[in-house]
């Protein structure tokens, strides 16, 4: 097979790309190791900033967000047994985030590809990537029982964290990477949110909490739990109990429970790989970075990268210029070292650390007192929240 941009991972990055290029007459296949249904069975990020969204609009999928999404105004933080709102569209000129969740958002990403009647191969078994750094690059991988090859002009490796495509340049890579003492423990339940409109932090002598939602009958809640926990160690009457125990009492009783329909225990890390390109071949979103989920910024990251390398393989094939492509690790990297700096500065204020005391518990109290009673401080999470300019 012959394409101009092969895309390995058919997550929302490698769909929205793929779409992206699509609209601009660009041709590209993607490949995805696992099955459709696998992939829209993860359970991931629900927030979108307004760049986010807007990239959904310039590629017309946007009829379900619009029609289902549910805007954000504004963050809560719980500290000190009391809730401090924090106006985001107030303090940023009306900018917001809207709660769509991820599953959502793959797929209409999908129904438009199919729609389109573009190439998607799943099942993809054994990808490697070849002479991606001369003019030539091809994409190898087995599907029943044969090997097939892709031959390209560009490879995009929207693969996450595990795929192949960062391993495949492992040794030309700088890694930087933190590793957070704790986990969330996280559950979807069929319930109104406790907060239709705001996003709610908790920070609490008994450890991080964060109510969201993902529709106006779905929400996602989480609790800080040690990383040796395991999931079946909490049923769902522990987790609604410690959950409430780390709210003030006005939101704690507000909270209507119900069976989690999924439930797990995340890890969290902060990780960057540099640089993001390579020859003729480009990492995006989980690629090349991870942040801890306190701040929201995975998916909207992803997206971000996305943007840049849609624009720069348009430029190369539409202007013949490859100004995008030579900046094009320089400018994501910006970006992504931003959103690593808050999401790492929203993690250390809101969760509980195993060196969390005496001085340090003050200083951190210190900090949620300022920042709540500061407008230049709440300008600041509020500019950092919804998203930077790009």
């Amino acid at each position: 097979m012959r394409t101009q941009v092969a895309i390995i991972g058919a997550g929302p990055s490698g769909l929205l790309l793929g779409q992206l290029l699509h609209k601009a007459g660009i041709d590209n296949i993607i490949l995805e190791r696992q099955t459709g249904d696998y992939v829209l069975g993860r359970i991931r990020a629900g927030i979108l900033e307004q760049v986010t969204v807007d990239l959904l609009r310039e590629c017309g999928v946007n009829a379900r967000l619009d029609r289902e999404g549910v805007v954000h105004h504004s963050i809560e933080l719980v500290f000190g047994g009391s809730r401090h709102p924090i106006e985001i569209d107030k303090l940023t000129g009306g900018k917001v985030v809207t709660a769509y969740g991820q599953t959502e958002l793959t797929h209409d990403l999908m129904d438009a590809r199919q729609a389109a009647g573009l190439t998607t191969i799943y099942q993809a078994a054994n990808v490697s990537i070849h002479d991606f750094e001369g003019g030539k690059p091809v994409v190898r991988y087995q599907k029943d029982g044969a090997t097939h090859e892709i031959a390209c002009d560009f490879i995009a490796g929207c693969d996450g964290f595990h795929g192949v495509s960062r391993a495949t340049v492992k040794d030309k890579i700088t890694e930087y990477e933190r590793v957070y003492p704790f986990g969330w423990l996280g559950v979807l339940s069929d319930t109104p949110p406790v907060s239709p409109h705001a996003i709610v932090y908790g920070n609490s002598p008994r450890g991080f909490s964060l109510c969201s939602m993902r529709s106006l009958m779905r929400s996602r809640y989480y609790v800080q739990c040690p990383l040796d926990d395991k999931v079946e160690d909490w049923s769902d009457q522990r987790f609604w109990d410690e959950l409430r125990r780390r709210l003030d009492p006005e939101l704690a009783e507000k909270i209507v429970t119900g069976p989690s329909i999924e439930k797990s225990i995340a890890p969290l890390r902060s990780f960057v790989a540099e640089p993001m390109r390579f020859g003729r071949l480009f990492l995006a979103g989980d690629a090349a970075h991870i942040v801890p989920p306190t701040g929201a910024k995975g998916l909207n990251l992803a997206a971000t990268d996305v943007k840049y390398l849609a624009g720069a393989l348009i430029e190369h094939f539409q202007e013949k210029s490859d100004a995008g492509i030579d900046t094009y690790s320089q400018r994501c990297l910006r970006r992504v070292w931003k959103a690593e700096r808050f999401s790492w500065w929203l993690t250390n204020l809101m969760h509980r650390f195993p060196d969390t005391e005496g001085f340090g518990q003050k200083v951190q109290e210190a900090e949620l007192d300022y920042l709540v009673n500061s407008t230049a401080a709440s300008t600041a999470l509020a500019e950092n929240y919804v998203g930077l300019p790009l």
